[in-house]
């Protein structure tokens, strides 16, 4: 009998201890950082198919977009943010509520779908955008662009969805390299990073943009293959994205892998490992 108890005793405590890591997690999840693995190539190339991360949820403070979301279709399991939280939807506005900076890469919900993006924050409210011959203005100014050589990546299927990359050196044959125009675009408060293009396309010439009060418009890094605020939410897009959506800011490539696992050690990218955003 002391045996069975012994037993019933261990199976309890390795229970509570399940239970009290999975609270934990939870916490350290809604409050602190939530993973995020890198989907498309909207972000190239700061931020590749297969990167791994952690986004500062603490940067913004916290609003209802904040709890996180657990999506498990195979097992039946389809927890929404809104599902949790949802009773604090509404106002725009958050706890403990810090401004986001022009320039930050920003994880948040769209608007529309409550799938979680992450982009670049291009305009603040108030401000007019608009692209013209693929040059971003703000507030009737272009922002500054240099030339900066070619963006290379081989042809061939990324990440878990196997989708190739866009090249504006034409259609590529698997395995070719495909090339991309690179420029060191810089923000009006002083933040540069490297924006690609793939060619002439309607997203490069646009009307005014103006972000109303309380949002925010994104845009992705690899301009020809993003789809973010320069189309409306009734055509597909993201549109102009409320503070309360902001989820967090992304400022470090934890883990990398270029192949459809990140279980798949070969095409892990040691280089992209701890890498600032």
């Amino acid at each position: 009998m002391a045996t069975e108890a012994k037993a019933g005793n261990a199976i309890w405590e390795t229970v509570k201890t399940v239970v009290y890591a999975l609270l934990i997690a939870g916490v350290f999840r809604t409050l602190f950082f939530q993973p995020f693995w890198i989907p498309s190539g909207s972000m190239k190339e700061t931020l590749l198919i297969g990167d791994f991360l952690f986004v500062n949820k603490m940067a913004y403070g916290y609003s209802y977009a904040s709890c996180p979301s657990l999506m498990l279709p195979g097992i039946g399991i389809n927890v929404d943010a809104e599902d949790v939280c949802g009773w604090a939807k509404g106002d725009n506005d958050r706890i403990w509520g810090g401004d986001p900076e022009r320039g930050d890469v920003v994880v948040f919900r769209h608007p529309v779908s409550g799938r979680d993006y992450i982009k670049r924050l291009i305009g603040l409210p108030g401000d007019k955008i608009q692209v013209k011959n693929g040059v971003v203005i703000i507030n009737g100014t272009p922002v500054e662009l240099k030339p900066d050589g070619v963006f290379e990546e081989i042809a061939e299927p990324q990440g878990p969805q196997g989708s190739p990359p866009r090249c504006e050196n034409g259609p590529v044959g698997l395995g070719g390299i495909c090339e991309k125009s690179r420029q060191i675009e810089t923000l009006p408060n002083g933040v540069s990073h490297s924006i690609l293009n793939i060619g002439n396309q309607s997203s490069d010439h646009t009307g005014i943009y103006s972000v109303p009060a309380g949002h925010y418009f994104f845009m992705g890094d690899n301009r020809d293959n993003s789809s973010d605020s320069r189309l409306p939410q009734s055509a597909g897009g993201v549109g102009f994205v409320p503070y309360e959506n902001l989820i967090g800011r992304a400022d470090r490539v934890m883990f990398s892998s270029a192949g459809r696992s990140m279980l798949f050690f070969w095409t892990w990218r040691s280089d992209r490992f701890f890498k600032g955003v």
